[in-house]
């Protein structure tokens, strides 16, 4: 299928995945907008156009948003861990209720969102429920979206988890711990990269799409 030029809008574009994404964007031919606070503009990628926004408040935005573009949601409380619970509704779900309603109000053709792996968990359930509730936020907007759900994405600065590898691989064939072990598998950088990439290149396939790790695994093959 031909890669879709159309514009891209995105929020969290000097993070971890969100600044490499802006890139490869980039590199491919789109036309990238990034909301951005006013310290952080140097930070965004060359050639990314900074739209310089509160990223609570879709007023302060939403007419920056190119109608029919693709709203790619990267957004979040770093280094998410159990003690982060307030953050997670502060940060993360207000902030995507607010980007919901600036997509909505822009005429978004197609919302984007990085969620995570919904196999239930104890020590990050606070997190998996304000993502849950980030998904439905969408969903009832009315908008054709996608859900990117990674567990643990390894890269630069993120490479710990692979020494427990080993055990990954044997909890994975063993029954007991087989589904657990798949659901909450380790994903690289590269393949979540490919994902969203591929994920805004094309059309998607249904008005509500999920993308688990098992397809991020299996896109990028």
């Amino acid at each position: 299928m031909d890669t879709i030029k159309h514009p891209v809008f995105i929020t969290g574009g000097t993070g971890y995945i969100g600044s490499r994404l802006i890139k490869i964007l980039l590199d491919s031919g789109f036309k990238v907008s990034a909301l951005v606070r006013p310290q952080s503009v140097k930070k965004l990628q060359a050639g990314c156009v900074p739209v310089i926004a509160n990223p609570f408040d879709s007023s302060t935005y939403a007419s920056s948003i190119s109608e029919g573009s693709t709203f790619v949601h990267l957004l979040g409380v770093s280094h998410p861990g159990p003690k982060k619970k307030s953050l997670f509704y502060s940060v993360d779900l207000a902030s995507v209720k607010a980007s919901v309603e600036a997509a909505r109000k822009a005429g978004v053709k197609h919302f984007v969102y990085m969620s995570v792996a919904q196999y239930p968990t104890k020590i990050m359930a606070d997190y998996q429920e304000v993502r849950r509730q980030g998904e439905t936020e969408i969903i009832e907007s009315g908008m054709v979206s996608t859900f990117i759900r990674p567990w643990y994405v390894v890269g630069p600065g993120h490479y710990w988890p692979l020494l427990f590898n080993p055990v990954f691989k044997l909890l994975e064939i063993i029954p007991s711990t087989a589904a657990k072990a798949r659901s909450l598998a380790l994903v690289s950088l590269k393949q979540m990269l490919l994902t969203f990439k591929n994920v805004i290149s094309n059309e998607p396939s249904a008005r509500h799409n999920i993308i688990e790790i098992r397809d991020i695994k299996n896109m990028n093959r």
